[in-house]
């Protein structure tokens, strides 16, 4: 039976992962902030208060896990480091427990796709990249912390071409998180996804 564990679980896309990964038979450990967004009970659910500025919330919830997902957000213009601390904390966790695969998201606007048109280059740029300034570059951060981190990570980026940027439905984007958890092709590599 596999074991995962999710961070960001209370958020939309959290809940669906957990919600798929329960159906599949998966052993899930939820960490959040408020476990009153967890008030239902399921007999592979696990609930741990926990907070990732806080890695000893976490550190012994990672012991033999087979799989690590995070759906960390933040939706505020204001500075921050939930993204490059938060993983780096979740990195540290998992390496002291040797566990290797790691799944997380980001954001398809941190990077402006040259086969773009005006609009969207011009949305990107001029809309996106400014009023999520601080989200964004902690994200990239991120990403960048990632790249050395020697685990089999995999960053799931949201909607290349911005023509509808919530294109993506939380539902579409948790299977796809779901159904390639283990899968090897994506290791340690960006994928990007809309419709």
């Amino acid at each position: 039976m596999k074991k995962i564990i999710v961070f960001g679980a209370s958020g939309g896309t959290g809940k669906q992962v957990v919600h798929e990964a329960l159906n599949a038979g998966y052993e899930v450990t939820v960490i959040v902030r408020n476990t009153e967004d967890y008030i239902f009970g399921h007999p592979l659910l696990e609930i741990i208060h926990g907070d990732v500025f806080e890695p000893e919330t976490f550190k012994s919830a990672m012991v033999g896990k087979d799989a690590v997902v995070s759906c960390l957000g933040y939706h505020k213009r204001e500075p921050t480091t939930v993204y490059s601390e938060g993983i780096t904390n979740i990195m540290k966790a998992m390496q002291a427990e040797g566990v290797k695969r790691l799944i997380c998201l980001s954001n398809g606007a941190l990077e402006i796709p040259q086969d773009a048109s005006f609009m969207v280059k011009f949305e990107i740029k001029n809309i996106l990249q400014r009023i999520f300034k601080y989200s964004m570059a902690d994200m990239l951060l991120m990403e960048n912390i990632l790249k050395d981190s020697g685990l089999n990570w995999t960053v799931i980026s949201i909607n290349k071409n911005i023509t509808k940027p919530s294109s993506v439905s939380r539902k579409d984007l948790a299977e796809y998180i779901f159904h390639h958890l283990f899968d090897e092709k994506i290791y340690k590599s960006k994928v990007e996804i809309s419709y």
